[in-house]
């Protein structure tokens, strides 16, 4: 089965709560894709499959606010579905790469981009590993959940903003989110999959680092 299948093969393409304008591939119901994975064995959650608090905040901010990149060269780490970085090509910019460690998530982003009817350059892309190139914009949605991510994410984006880029993220109040290093720009009300998060609203910050 190739990625393409196997994303598509316990998914239905769905609105996105909170980003209408935008559909993705949506585990439904939830719980069988995480019943798929585990018989699979793989090591990789299907987080791909889902809209999550921060990337919905952060796409939704995106859109109404489309001068954060339009014209500009945007990179989406941790990009999962690809919700942001569609959001960013929708709201004009000039180009956009979106990149995740889970090479079934580049899958998933190619496939939502192509039914949303946008271009984006999707790859693998390891935070530890690699830099953000001559991106102008960086974009990051709930990458704060887990210590050890959120530290090599704040590092990462970090050298991002030391070279020269603007550095966007969005978080619903994750244990690790380095809140000192950010400053809030907008908050958002998220309706979220009561499975994942265990409420039916988060409360989502976007903020600009450095």
């Amino acid at each position: 089965m190739t990625p393409e299948a196997l994303v598509t093969s316990a998914t239905a393409r769905e609105p996105v709560p909170l980003v209408g304008e935008i559909s993705l591939l949506t585990a439904a119901p939830t719980l069988e894709l995480w019943e798929l994975w585990q018989q699979t064995g793989r090591d990789d959650p299907p987080f791909w499959a889902y809209p999550w608090a921060g990337g919905q905040a952060l796409a939704r901010h995106l859109l109404d606010n489309p001068g954060a990149v339009r014209g500009r060269r945007v990179l989406d780490v941790a990009s999962g579905s690809g919700l942001v970085a569609i959001a960013a090509a929708k709201a004009g910019a000039f180009s956009v790469a979106a990149g995740d460690i889970d090479p079934l998530a580049v899958a998933a982003i190619s496939v939502n981009a192509a039914a949303n009817d946008v271009r984006i350059a999707a790859r693998v892309f390891d935070l530890a590993q690699e830099d953000a190139g001559d991106a102008e914009v960086v974009l990051a949605g709930d990458v704060f959940y887990q210590r050890e991510l959120a530290e090599l994410a704040l590092e990462f984006l970090r050298a991002a903003v030391r070279a020269g880029a603007e550095v966007l993220v969005a978080d619903p109040g994750r244990a690790f989110v380095p809140v000192e290093s950010l400053t809030a720009l907008a908050r958002y009300e998220v309706p979220v999959l009561t499975a994942i998060e265990d409420v039916p609203v988060k409360t989502v910050t976007v903020y600009r680092l450095g």
